[in-house]
């Protein structure tokens, strides 16, 4: 399937879920542009390579995790070129045994699927529940490149307008993390 990059939603949103259309809908609402691909599943990082071709960016790996007690979540976005390593991240947000959360919590939290987690699905996070980490260098991208709440589309946004504009109207902020992401 030749990949197409296209500005903005879709033009029908007939077939797509209830989720993609609000994220669209939100996007547009803060005025915010992107740039949309739409694709067969994309739940790999592998998967994401051909994608990142297209939109001229690399993917985020957005990882949902949570404490053993699962009383803290956590939506930590990082580039998806680099490795994730536990230790490192609990260590600077004083939380221990970090692990993936549920796909019953992705829900619950994100309205999102494994798969497609994203940045995207804080703004379905109405009680504020899920803390926001963002590595450094995701900071110092131009764009951040993100699924809307599915994983059959991927969208790249100006890092600047999701920091200033997305991020603030979902009522969260965020924490700055470094990740080495080596042995």
């Amino acid at each position: 399937m030749k990949m197409k990059l296209y500005n903005g939603r879709p033009e029908d949103t007939d077939g797509r879920l209830p989720r993609e259309i609000r994220t669209y809908d939100y996007l547009d609402n803060l005025g915010i542009n992107y740039e949309r691909v739409d694709h067969d599943e994309a739940s790999t990082m592998e998967a994401c390579n051909a994608i990142d071709e297209v939109l001229g960016v690399i993917m985020c790996k957005n990882l949902f995790l949570c404490n053993r007690q699962k009383t803290d979540f956590y939506l930590l976005m990082m580039p998806g070129d680099k490795k994730f390593k536990t230790k490192e991240l609990s260590s600077q947000i004083n939380a221990s045994r970090l692990s993936f959360a549920e796909a019953e919590d992705m829900l619950k939290y994100l309205d999102i699927e494994p798969g497609a987690v994203s940045v995207m699905g804080l703004m379905n996070d109405k009680n504020n529940e899920v803390r926001l980490l963002i590595d450094e260098d995701v900071l110092k991208s131009d764009y951040v490149g993100c699924h809307p709440c599915v994983c059959t589309s991927s969208l790249k946004i100006k890092t600047e307008d999701v920091l200033r504009d997305f991020i603030p109207a979902t009522g969260h902020d965020y924490t700055t993390v470094i990740l080495k992401g080596e042995e």
